[in-house]
């Protein structure tokens, strides 16, 4: 599992699970002009040594907080066709932040198949696989 991987052992897992959003995206002629329904899963890894609080103050840890609201950004730009250009688009948005090491995103559709719970995409990079 990628968590074990050496580059995260002294890091802290910071996350944001099943953020629900209703945007445009899709490739095919029926998804066009319509919002679908897209979960998506956010797991960013920064070193506990620059994000251990000592004084119990939120300026001592990368607070998850900047994630939601720049992923709205990013559905405003308007339609997305694929999952992939979204995955990659959010795990962007997380190494905005210079602590974070490594991210992992997912997205689902939720209503693509009738007989299937969802289609997901799922991207992890290290910072420097991204350069």
């Amino acid at each position: 599992m990628f968590f074990l991987h050496p580059k995260l052992a002294k890091c802290r897992r910071v996350f944001i699970r099943n953020y629900r959003l209703d945007m445009h995206i899709g490739i095919y002629a029926h998804e066009q002009n319509k919002h679908q329904y897209v979960l998506v899963n956010i797991e960013f890894w920064v070193p506990l040594a620059q994000t251990s609080p000592t004084r119990d103050h939120i300026d001592e840890v990368v607070n998850h907080d900047f994630v939601r609201p720049g992923i709205q950004k990013i559905i405003e730009r308007g339609h997305i066709n694929l999952q992939e250009t979204l995955c990659d688009a959010i795990v962007d948005l997380c190494f905005t932040h210079p602590l974070v090491v490594a991210a992992r995103v997912s997205t689902e559709k939720r209503e693509v198949y009738p007989d299937c719970e969802c289609a997901g995409i799922e991207v992890f990079k290290f910072r420097d696989d991204n350069a």
